[in-house]
């Protein structure tokens, strides 16, 4: 491993720019080296990677991305940040400079014709109170991604790969499976941030394949349909859907015809069922 920086020198970069790590940024500096490295390790990027990372703060892992991507995009919302990653990256790695680009905006507001090379992976360690609006947000708006790794709050990575029927499944579960497959990669303690975050972190690997196709109208009509199942995860379908559809007697058709129980609960269904109900829906605007 090269270029490095432990809890010293990220104090003491934050102190030069006049950085204090504000909660709500989200900002949870990764000071030690070891879990930088496991990060890229376990993200399987290789010279030929195209790397886009979303709040790199103050570039622990950055300097990281850059040694073995061919080439990392650093997306960074706080202004003095932003400046200072180009600097930091020409004090320790000059030679790798010319392989960052830094765009200083709000993740959940960049747009894929903002990349002067088209990304080919998401990693990031993702604020937890934004983290899977912005996951959702890159994986729809960037078609070039292949891989994912991202650190976020245990309890999200968990959610993000739980199955139907498990007390964590809830809307991100479905959601992600529009994408690809999620996967745990690791378990991330809490002394390895500046500051120290109240909860652990986990690491989630989505294999990027859009197995139901990248219509934007189709999945939007599907993430409604399931946004409104889970509004009223303690009803049964056909009382909970009723006020989305019209009425109860309209769920309960439109459920029946996607071959969906009415009397079942949204977190027993996979993203398969979702899409049967959205185009079940769909087709019975259509005809009233």
């Amino acid at each position: 491993m090269g270029a490095s920086l432990g809890a010293g020198a990220i104090r003491e970069l934050a102190a030069r720019v006049g950085v204090i790590p504000t909660k709500k940024l989200g900002q949870n500096f990764v000071i030690d080296p070891n879990t930088v490295r496991y990060i890229v390790e376990q993200s399987k990027i290789d010279s030929h990677s195209t790397v886009v990372e979303v709040g790199p703060g103050l570039g622990s892992l950055t300097l990281r991305l850059l040694e073995v991507a061919s080439h990392v995009a650093a997306i960074e919302i706080d202004a003095r940040l932003a400046e200072q990653l180009p600097v930091t990256v020409a004090e320790m790695c000059p030679e790798l400079l010319g392989k960052l680009d830094v765009i200083n905006r709000d993740a959940m507001h960049v747009q894929v014709s903002e990349f002067v090379v088209a990304p080919t992976a998401l990693i990031a360690n993702l604020p937890y109170n934004v983290a899977v609006p912005v996951l959702l947000h890159f994986l729809a708006e960037i078609p070039t991604l292949t891989s994912v790794l991202v650190m976020v709050q245990k309890e999200v990575a968990d959610r993000l790969c739980a199955g139907p029927g498990s007390r964590t499944y809830g809307i991100p579960s479905v959601k992600i499976q529009w994408f690809g497959k999620a996967e745990p990669a690791g378990n991330i303690g809490k002394n390895v941030f500046w500051p120290a975050p109240n909860v652990d972190s986990g690491l989630v690997r989505v294999h990027v394949s859009h197995p139901h196709g990248d219509i934007e109208e189709n999945r939007r009509d599907v993430f409604q349909v399931i946004d409104a199942a889970f509004a009223h995860r303690r009803k049964t379908l056909r009382a909970g859907m009723a006020d989305f559809i019209g009425t109860a007697q309209r769920a309960e058709q439109a459920l029946r015809q996607a071959d969906i129980d009415p009397g079942a609960r949204a977190e027993t269904l996979e993203l398969a069922s979702f899409i049967r109900l959205a185009a079940s829906i769909k087709a019975s605007r259509a005809l009233s």
